[in-house]
């Protein structure tokens, strides 16, 4: 069963994979993002468990954007969700009922993209992406195809892709073990996550099929996404002209969201109520990781 405790447990299990940050001494408490914004001129604001969950606003985040934007503060969001393309997950955003432009979204789609390479010999990524994805995102360079439309991929493609989990099962990660050991092959995660919060609960993400993937391997995967840096350096250059100690990341993770935004140098807020520690105390679990954000908040 994947829930708190095992997510949490997961996450610390993969900490030598995931970047290294030094945290506040003590976190500073407040009910929601209103009560942080003498401290910051802008936030990078996670998805899941920050504006939505699933596909539901979070009560009140609507409101709480159109604050802070009546009260300067500039806004970005860095969203994991790699199953979608940019314009996708904002039309998403819009009819949640908030107001991001496209260039207020960074998606580790994008950036996954951004640095995927042509491989040698003209050969395919096959990747794990949810039914209908057509990538047409990505550069005209790269060939990828669907690995659920065409298992013979996992003999014959150049390199793995994980982009969504949607139509991934266990025997997916079986299949994809065995590929790797019998020929090793470029593996790109564009969604780091190994859980993410919906109204019916956890689900498993590309995240967690990658560690499972490579601890069995021994094979290397390239992380692209929070906690890892390109994410963080592709949402900063939206706020360059921002003190990076002015700057909070907002999410509802200690392994992705408060601990990439300490190792990117910017504050950190940890949002409780709505995510990965709803209806859990979030003490124990920073004691334990010693992930310390600047705030934890109830809600947005």
């Amino acid at each position: 069963m994947i829930d708190t405790d095992w997510a949490f447990h997961r996450y610390e299990s993969v900490r030598a994979v995931l970047p290294e940050a030094e945290f506040a001494p003590q976190s500073r408490a407040g009910h929601s993002l209103a009560d942080t914004v003498e401290d910051f001129d802008a936030y990078i604001l996670d998805a899941f468990g920050v504006l939505n969950c699933g596909e539901t606003a979070i009560a009140g985040a609507v409101e709480r954007m159109a604050d802070l934007r009546a009260a300067g503060k500039r806004l970005v969001v860095l969203t994991n969700a790699a199953s979608y393309t940019r314009q996708a997950v904002l039309a998403k955003y819009h009819r949640l009922g908030f107001d991001f432009s496209a260039s207020e979204v960074v998606s580790s789609r994008d950036v996954a993209f951004a640095a995927l390479p042509q491989l040698a010999g003209g050969k395919v990524w096959a990747a794990a992406a949810a039914e209908g994805d057509d990538f047409n995102d990505a550069d005209d360079a790269a060939r990828i195809e669907h690995l659920a439309e065409h298992p013979e991929l996992l003999h014959s493609a150049g390199g793995f892709l994980l982009l969504s989990s949607a139509r991934w099962s266990q025997s997916d990660t079986e299949a994809l073990t065995q590929a790797l050991l019998a020929r090793p092959r470029p593996l790109v995660v564009a969604n780091p996550d190994l859980v993410a919060p919906r109204e019916e609960g956890l689900s498993f993400e590309p995240g967690l099929v990658a560690h499972d993937v490579t601890e069995r391997t021994g094979q290397k995967a390239a992380f692209f996404g929070k906690p890892f840096g390109n994410a963080f350096e592709t949402a900063l250059a939206r706020l360059k002209d921002v003190p990076r100690h002015r700057i909070a990341m907002v999410g509802d993770t200690l392994h992705t969201d408060v601990l990439g935004g300490a190792s990117a140098g910017i504050g950190t807020i940890l949002i409780t109520d709505h995510g990965l520690f709803r209806g859990h105390d979030v003490v124990p679990y920073i004691s334990r990781s010693g992930i310390r954000p600047d705030w934890i908040v109830a809600t947005t």
